[in-house]
């Protein structure tokens, strides 16, 4: 009789066992909810929408931050460090290059100025004295 108890008692801790992990398992998958979807949550967005909601964390204005780049380069390294997708990184970079300024130019004025001061000024020479006779 305790012969008896001692194998109802194993199987039934080896069903409970498995059924314990059964559970277990289940609810593991139902927490997980499938596959997730990856979502790009740039879709959609226009260029500076991309920069307001991105970039304007570190920079203040889109203005000067191409520096003169070419569009295809500023694209790889945003599309490597920056953006979710291709066309992502593609229009932001066209924006950027669009809204870069060009280095300025020294005006006329700044330039004969800058010349003037590095010059010594000329005097009108001295008169000569006239020899004796």
């Amino acid at each position: 009789m305790k012969r008896s108890m001692r194998l109802l008692s194993s199987k039934r801790s080896g069903l409970s066992t498995l059924g314990g992990c059964l559970i277990v398992v289940g609810a593991l998958y139902s927490w997980s909810g499938g596959a997730a979807l990856a979502q790009n949550i740039d879709e959609g967005k226009s260029a500076p929408r991309l920069f307001a909601d991105s970039c304007v964390n570190c920079h203040r204005s889109a203005t000067g931050l191409a520096k003169g780049r070419f569009r295809p380069t500023l694209f790889l390294f945003l599309q490597d460090h920056y953006t979710a997708s291709t066309s992502a990184a593609w229009e932001l970079s066209s924006y950027l290059v669009d809204v870069d300024t060009p280095p300025k130019s020294r005006s006329q004025k700044t330039k004969q100025a800058k010349t003037a001061t590095r010059r010594p000024a000329t005097r009108p020479p001295a008169p000569v004295p006239s020899a004796p006779q």
